[in-house]
């Protein structure tokens, strides 16, 4: 099948011109009823949103999942009427009162859209810039996909062929984020992705002129881009058929992405607040709405003004929607009988599962050895590559320092790329020197659907992704974030590079899952568990970040109750050898783990009973039963150490009064990772001192 519009052509009736006054009305009417909101953008937008969702984008507001269909983001989330009220005219399920419920309690329409939260709605925006990211990751992802299902099939004719549009606003540009993944989509040759620019010269401090001089467009055709300007009509007012014609434009120019700049005037047409920057952020007022009303021909005492007519002719998506979801359905049926194994595997990974047999793949390491868990990273996912296809991943330019490679002989880079393992449908996924992108990138490939995403970078550079990081986590998407380099173990790189207050930082991430695993086992052991958590089966879903240490560790035997994020690495003895009530339990995580472990047979030599725990999840930790955490961690046991490389924020809840943290509250330096670890007091005699000291406590 081809991909085709709604309308080959723009058909343009007055019907239409009044949905669109209609969507300004609604759009005035919601931020005024609630007193705050973004209504000058969703006014200006108004014809802009409007065609793509009645004559452009091939959707079924019946099936807002369908794989079939185009993508939509919203990158200036501030102004989410722009998108509630296309789904409330197409028919996704939001009604009127929804809209009158704007910004409220409870309602389906929250400031910024909510991915998950709203049916219609693909990600959630707000930050500007991160959405410009996620249809970059989109538009990566579609690719990724044709390359697994079907990727003989010629351009366009392939059932997993789509568009990603994008609506970004002059705040999107400006961010930093923003030209990161324009960057890379203009590099990977994107031609599904399609960006809508507002071009309004209107900021919360005015005129953009404040703050801004570049020639955008010349920055996109820098770039790599197509990029297209679409004047406005006389009057001011964005053009629809000026409009229709880019699209066309764009949606033909299959190798490279695009750039539509759509100058508009901000709040039109409201007779005193257009071009203001008052328009972007405050309510109008009941005198300019009424005012504004009168210009399109409203009556200004009315409110929520829908006519029969509009909502019927909007309304006429769904069976727009049904028609064209009926002839995607033949084109489908027809792959799916001329493909039956890559059918089935379609079907195995849409129902969210997983390979028969893929855990046999995972390696076992040997036990003594040491090994950078960064390494085992890397030969597990070489190993998990061969069986799971659709994983893929990479780095932010540090494969060979985070072991990210999935597939040295496969690289996610357009067909004309001089290197030569340059696949558009490769594993490996060279981010470039890009942190914060690939984050968002990630998500959107995550949003995206029918693949698994992983991204690399180090753990101290986390602090750059850290912003897409969050929003992982408040849409629950099952990204893993490959940090490596986690500690002042790196050595000689110095202050700049030792992260020291980013495990913390970390975890108080609400929803993300933070796994710094002691040793080459449990790095099996939390990739298998990571995985797993991927799937449908186990529910809704978290981000993962994987803390890798750069130096070798020594290997313990495995243990899966690694997977319960806390467990019992050595158990107290007595003086006869047998296992005993711990006198003090020593909590570990990462490379210190093996500090805490010989600071027991320090203890354990001078009779006192040293259980270690290796808690490589604090997370996945909390996650278990009470009576499996109070095994782990007796109460009835008050002294305790926890020693990690890092601020010992973490660990005050799990050491209680009489507990001693062995941590490190200060910044690193540039030496050998052995020499910090002695000079900044971690040691296995630091840690035993420390348990002697909680023993003493304890007693008191």
């Amino acid at each position: 099948m081809s991909i085709k519009p709604t309308t080959t052509d723009l058909e343009w009736t007055a019907v239409d011109e009044r949905a669109v006054d209609t969507v300004r009305v609604l759009a005035m009417d919601s931020v005024q009823k609630v007193g705050n909101g973004h209504p000058g953008t969703a006014m200006s937008l108004a014809p802009a949103a409007y065609t793509l969702f009645q004559k452009v984008m091939r959707h079924d507001p019946a099936d807002a999942d369908w794989t079939g269909r185009d993508r939509f983001v919203l990158s200036a989330g501030h102004s989410s009427l722009t998108l509630y009220i296309q789904l409330y005219l197409a028919g996704f399920g939001l009604e009127l009162d929804d809209l009158k419920a704007f910004r409220t309690w409870g309602s389906k329409t929250p400031g910024h859209p909510e991915y998950g939260h709203t049916t219609g709605v693909e990600t959630t925006t707000g930050p500007l810039g991160q959405g410009v990211a996620n249809a970059v990751g989109m538009a990566m992802a579609a690719r990724y996909e044709r390359g697994l299902f079907d990727p003989e099939a010629a351009p366009g004719a392939s059932p997993f062929d789509h568009f990603v549009y994008a609506v970004a606003g002059d705040g999107c540009l400006q961010e930093g984020i923003s030209a990161e993944a324009s960057s890379l989509a203009g590099h990977q040759q994107l031609g599904n992705l399609i960006m809508l620019w507002d071009d309004n010269h209107i900021s919360i401090e005015g005129d953009t002129e404040t703050a801004i001089s570049e020639d955008t467009m010349k920055r996109y055709e820098a770039y790599g881009w197509h990029v297209q300007r679409v004047e406005p009509k006389e009057n001011g007012d964005l053009d629809p058929a000026a409009l229709h014609a880019a699209i066309e434009a764009a949606r033909a120019e299959t190798r490279r992405p695009s750039f539509i700049a759509m100058r508009s005037i901000i709040a039109w047409p409201a007779p005193h607040a257009q071009n203001t920057e008052a328009a972007h952020g405050s309510a109008l007022g009941e005198e300019e709405v009424a005012a504004t009303k009168r210009v399109m021909g409203f009556d200004p005492e009315q409110h929520f003004e829908v006519s029969d007519e509009v909502l019927a002719h909007t309304r006429g998506a769904l069976d727009r929607g049904r028609e064209v979801r009926a002839e995607w359905e033949k084109a489908y049926a027809a792959w799916r009988t001329a493909n039956p194994q890559r059918a089935a595997e379609f079907d195995r990974i849409r129902a969210g599962e997983l390979p028969t047999g893929w855990e046999e793949k995972l390696p076992e390491f040997e036990t003594g050895k040491g090994v950078a868990t960064r390494a085992a990273s890397g030969k597990i996912l070489q190993a998990l590559g061969a069986v799971v296809p659709e994983l893929w991943g990479g780095s932010a330019d540090l494969a060979g320092s985070n072991n990210t490679t999935i597939d040295k002989t496969s690289s996610f880079l357009p067909a004309d790329n001089p290197l030569p393992e340059a696949d558009p449908y490769g594993r490996t996924v060279h981010f470039g020197i890009r942190e914060h992108a690939m984050a968002a990138v990630m998500n959107g490939i995550a949003l995206h659907g029918n693949t698994r995403i992983y991204g690399g970078t180090f753990l101290v550079f986390s602090d750059y992704m850290r912003n897409a990081v969050r929003l992982s986590a408040l849409m629950h998407l099952p990204v893993t974030y490959v940090w490596t380099h986690d500690s002042i173990g790196l050595g000689e790189d110095g202050p700049t590079h030792q992260p020291v207050e980013h495990l913390a930082s970390l975890r108080a991430i609400p929803g993300l899952n933070v796994v710094r695993p002691a040793d080459a086992n449990e790095t099996a052991v939390a990739w298998r568990e990571i995985l797993r958590r991927y799937t449908k089966e186990f529910g809704v879903g978290a981000p993962h970040g994987l803390a890798l240490t750069r130096q070798g560790v020594p290997t313990y035997e495995r243990n899966e109750d690694a997977a319960k994020g806390g467990y019992v690495l050595f158990e107290a003895e007595g003086s006869d050898g047998a296992p005993a009530a711990p006198q003090v339990v020593l909590i570990g995580t990462g490379s210190e783990v093996q500090l805490a472990v010989a600071a027991r047979e320090q203890l354990q030599a001078e009779g006192v009973p040293t259980r270690v725990v290796s808690m490589p999840s604090v997370e996945w930790f909390e996650e278990q039963e009470q009576e499996y955490r109070d095994a782990v961690l007796p109460p009835s046991v008050k002294a305790r150490v926890a020693v990690e490389a890092g601020i010992g924020l973490t660990w005050h809840r799990y050491v209680g009064d009489a507990g001693r943290i062995v941590s490190l509250e200060h910044f690193g330096a540039s030496a050998d990772g052995k020499v910090l670890f002695r000079e900044f007091g971690f040691t296995p005699e630091a840690v035993a001192a420390a348990a002697r000291d909680s023993v003493a406590a304890a007693a008191r």
